[in-house]
């Protein structure tokens, strides 16, 4: 009898335990179920935070941008007797032209070359210019590649770099005897060169402009870029 009970009571001891012994692991494991769900939440949330804060860096930069005025001390220069042909908002470049009585066409390209960090400078660039010359009848062309720096003092000033003579427009890819180097050229003639240039309106009011219309069409770019991205990320 004694036996018999000692059994009963051992039996239903190990069925207890056993029972509370299962619910333990079954709750251990729907809580293991439950914890990956947590984890979108929590990356989605840290996405909001980085995306606010990215919002706030790029709004204190378009306000800076909007509100620095980097360039307005400086001389706007003219275009003289120049004409915008070229100035596409989101191009880099512009072009200008003009024509003589003569017949003879002065046109002008001009783009921001690499930030050069030789000195302190109010223009952080300076301007590529290619000026081509053409003469009426005649189909061959004078291109001269010429950098537009700023003077230490105020204002600007040109140089030439190269100076070809080509046959015609239809040569510009041929590998055809263009001209030496320019610093290889006898002096008097390569400031006669500039002279030339000159005379043909390539003066300081024209260089003033380009050095600062192609700094201000540069920063108008990236403000314009700020808030592309600027209204990209707040909407996301």
């Amino acid at each position: 009898m004694q036996i018999t009970i000692l059994w009963e009571n051992l039996y239903y001891f190990v069925r207890n335990n056993g029972t509370r012994i299962r619910k333990k692991r079954r709750e251990r494991v729907c809580v293991k179920l439950k914890m990956p769900k947590a984890s979108p939440i929590l990356r989605k949330g840290q996405k909001a935070l980085q995306d606010l804060n990215l919002l706030k860096i790029l709004n204190s930069e378009i306000t800076h941008e909007l509100s620095s005025n980097r360039f307005q001390d400086n001389q706007s220069g003219t275009l003289g007797d120049f004409k915008v042909e070229y100035d596409a908002p989101q191009s880099h470049d512009v072009v200008l032209r003009t024509k003589f009585e003569s017949g003879e066409e002065v046109a002008v390209s001009a783009l921001l070359g690499p930030e050069t960090f030789v000195r302190e400078s109010r223009f952080p660039r300076e301007v590529l210019m290619k000026v081509c010359l053409t003469k009426p009848v005649l189909c061959s062309i004078l291109q001269f590649d010429c950098r537009v720096t700023e003077k230490h003092i105020e204002g600007s000033d040109f140089d030439i770099r190269n100076a070809y003579y080509l046959q015609s427009s239809t040569c510009l890819g041929r590998p055809l005897y263009r001209g030496p180097m320019f610093s290889s050229l006898d002096p008097h003639l390569q400031v006669a060169l500039k002279e030339y240039l000159v005379a043909r309106g390539i003066g300081e009011h024209l260089t003033n402009y380009l050095l600062l219309h192609l700094h201000k069409k540069e920063q108008d770019q990236y403000v314009n870029w700020l808030q592309k991205l600027e209204s990209m990320v707040a909407k996301s």
